[in-house]
């Protein structure tokens, strides 16, 4: 058995997303020396299983083995039929597993990848459950830079608490990439609502959902950007009437602060 080539695999399972468990029975298939094999393995989301299977195959020219791709049978918590897909393994391009999942949930995933030329290009990746390939396999729309999809500039339209620090902003920006649904806190008249949103390239929006992943329809957002947008306005125009002064240099009295009632204008 090739060890440099047993060490590469390992850390290539392994930063796949499938960790370290599989490290044994690797070797072990690996020293029989067959022209190809697979290796099981489940991953569970919640409710939801997803049984894996990781194949590779033996070099015709040599004793080295490559990690080819895996397939993904995940049934869905409370469904009769699971869902097939097969991820291909590129070099500096993989899906993760959980990127995977988050693909056959019909979430979008942004990527650096590779041209059959070699060449380095970035994409938001989303599958297509419409449309299949000669394999079966559900197709993967792309949209690239140029499409014109930028998810901090869409995420700057709306009233999210988290945003206004700039750790918290960017892991969520990275999450989102991953293609995960992530938990936020939108600010509406003086109120602080836990949602949930994911990315939406191919519509360049975020889809957002309630505390209970119930779908929600985009406008309430925009009604709540707009109600902190007010409100601020409001306390600039307070803070510059409070500094205004008279004409020997003394402030003239703060005003009361004027109360205005942001109303949910669905």
């Amino acid at each position: 058995m090739n060890e440099k080539n047993f060490e590469y695999l390992c850390d290539q399972v392994k930063y796949t997303g499938f960790g370290e468990g599989l490290e044994d029975e690797l070797k072990e298939k690996m020293q029989q020396q067959k022209p190809s094999f697979s290796m099981n393995h489940e991953a569970y989301y919640g409710e939801d299983v997803a049984r894996v299977y990781l194949n590779f195959k033996k070099s015709a020219l040599s004793d080295m083995y490559f990690f080819n791709s895996y397939k993904i049978d995940l049934l869905k918590e409370n469904a009769t039929e699971g869902l097939e897909q097969t991820f291909y393994i590129n070099k500096g391009s993989n899906f993760t597993m959980k990127e995977a999942y988050n693909l056959m949930e019909g979430r979008a995933v942004n990527k650096d990848l590779t041209t059959k030329e070699g060449q380095p290009y970035n994409a938001w990746v989303q599958m297509d459950f419409k449309e299949t390939d000669a394999n079966g396999n559900f197709k993967l729309n792309q949209y690239h830079k140029n499409y014109g999809y930028d998810v901090e500039n869409t995420l700057s339209k709306h009233a999210i608490k988290e945003l206004g620090n700039p750790k918290y902003k960017q892991d969520l920006i990275d999450s989102m990439k991953k293609g995960n649904r992530q938990s936020v806190t939108f600010l509406y008249d003086g109120k602080e609502i836990k949602q949930f949103i994911e990315a939406n390239p191919q519509f360049k929006t975020i889809n957002l959902y309630d505390s209970d992943m119930q779908r929600i329809d985009n406008r309430q957002s925009k009604d709540e950007k707009k109600s902190k947008d007010e409100a601020e306005a409001i306390k600039q125009d307070n803070k510059k009437q409070s500094q205004s002064s008279d004409g020997d240099g003394s402030e003239v009295p703060q005003e009361k602060k004027r109360r205005k009632r942001i109303s949910d204008s669905k």
